[in-house]
C-alpha cells in the first residue's frame, strides 16, 4: 500500500503478492487498522493506505526503505528495554550480519557517554543502535561516530527544516541545546574491529515539561524548536538512509568528505576549548580532524594533541 502512494491497491493483487487468501489480507487489514493505520477499502479499487500513526513497527519501517540498504535491512522494535545497545551488543555476540537496527518506545536505563543517563520517555523520541562490522583498525572507529553525526544532522534537517549544528564528538544542538546524541561502543582485536555499536537517542516530541527542570537550560526538543510534533516513523526511515549512505561512504574510502561536511556545521572547530578526560584536563584551539577522525588541539603550549574522547566544553568568546 505505501509503494502504491496515493493509488489503491486490490484485494487479489495483495492475497497473489504474499501468498494468502483474501481473507487473510482482510484480516490483516483489521489487525492494522486497530494499530492505528488509517486504511480505505472499496469495492472496485482496492485498499488505500490515507495515515500512520506515530508509532514504530517493524514492518512499516522496512516499507519506508530502499531494499538495497545494509543499515536497516533487519529492523526488531521492543515496546520497552533497559538499553538498546545491549541489545545490539547480544545480537553482535551471538553472530548476527551488520546492519541490525535495534529501536525502543521507551529504555529504563538509557545511557549516555562518560557513564550519563539518558532520558527516553515512551514515544517522545528515536531510541536505537545499530550493529556495523567494518574493516578497520580501532583507531579509525571514530570515523564512523563522525559519520553517525553528519548523517543524522542531515537527517534532521531534511526533515524538519532546522539548522542543527554538531558539537565534537558525539552531540547534536539546535540552538545551543543538545537535542540528539551518540553512543558508540567497541569491541576490537589490537589490530582490527571485531564489531561496534553505535547508539542514538533523539529527542523528537518532547515538550518542556517533559524535560527535568536542571535540564531545561541545555536539552531541547525537534518539536519545542519547531512548534510543531514530528512523525517518529518518517524521521527514523530518513535517519537510516542518511546512516547507510554515510556508512558506504566511509567503506569507500571517502571518509574526507563526510569529514569536510561534519566540519562545516561543527560549533567545535576554530573556537578554544577545555576537554576533560578523566583527571587530564587541555585547553587550546580544535583545530581539524585527522584522517582517522580524531580530533586535533592546538594546546595554549602550542603543542598538537590528537584527541579521541572526551568531554569538551566551547568557551566564550
Amino acid at each position: 500500500m505505501r509503494r502504491a502512494g496515493d493509488g489503491s491497491v486490490s484485494g487479489a493483487d495483495l492475497a497473489q503478492q504474499l501468498g494468502m487468501s483474501r481473507a487473510a489480507v482482510w484480516a490483516r487489514i483489521e489487525d492494522l487498522r486497530k494499530l492505528g493505520y488509517e486504511i480505505t477499502a472499496t469495492p472496485h479499487q482496492g485498499y488505500r493506505l490515507l495515515s500512520t500513526p506515530d508509532v514504530l513497527h517493524a514492518d512499516d519501517l522496512l516499507a519506508r526503505l530502499p531494499d538495497n540498504l545494509i543499515i536497516g535491512r533487519d529492523i526488531r522494535v521492543f515496546e520497552a528495554t533497559n538499553s538498546t545497545n545491549d541489545v545490539v551488543e547480544k545480537l553482535a555476540r551471538d553472530g548476527v550480519k551488520e546492519g541490525v537496527v535495534v529501536f525502543a518506545e521507551a529504555q529504563t536505563k538509557g545511557r549516555g557517554r562518560l557513564g550519563r543517563t539518558w532520558l527516553s520517555p515512551a514515544r517522545k523520541g528515536l531510541w536505537f543502535s545499530l550493529l556495523l562490522r567494518p574493516d578497520l583498525r580501532p583507531q579509525g572507529a571514530t570515523q564512523l561516530t563522525v559519520a553517525a553525526a553528519t548523517a543524522l544532522a542531515r537527517a534532521i534537517r531534511r526533515q524538519t527544516n532546522l539548522s542543527p549544528e554538531i558539537k565534537w564528538p558525539n552531540d547534536i544542538l539546535l540552538r545551543g541545546k543538545k537535542v540528539a546524541g551518540i553512543l558508540t561502543e567497541l569491541n576490537a582485536e589490537l589490530d582490527h574491529v571485531k564489531y561496534l555499536i553505535i547508539g542514538i537517542g533523539v529527542d523528537v516530541n518532547l515538550t518542556a515539561t517533559d524535560l527535568p527542570a536542571e535540564l531545561r537550560k541545555t536539552a531541547t526538543s525537534l518539536r519545542i524548536e519547531s512548534g510543531q510534533p514530528v512523525l517518529r516513523p518518517e524521521l527514523a526511515a530518513a535517519v537510516l538512509q542518511e546512516l547507510d549512505a554515510d556508512y558506504a561512504r566511509v567503506r569507500a574510502g571517502k571518509f574526507e568528505a563526510v569529514a569536510d561536511e561534519w566540519e562545516a556545521q561543527c560549533t567545535t572547530i576554530g573556537h578554544q576549548v577545555t576537554i576533560r578526560m578523566g583527571a587530564r584536563v587541555l585547553c587550546g584551539v580544535a583545530e581539524a580532524l585527522d584522517p582517522e577522525g580524531a580530533l586535533l588541539l592546538r594546546t595554549q603550549h602550542g603543542r598538537l594533541e590528537r584527541i579521541i574522547g572526551g568531554d569538551v566544553t566551547v568557551e566564550k568568546t
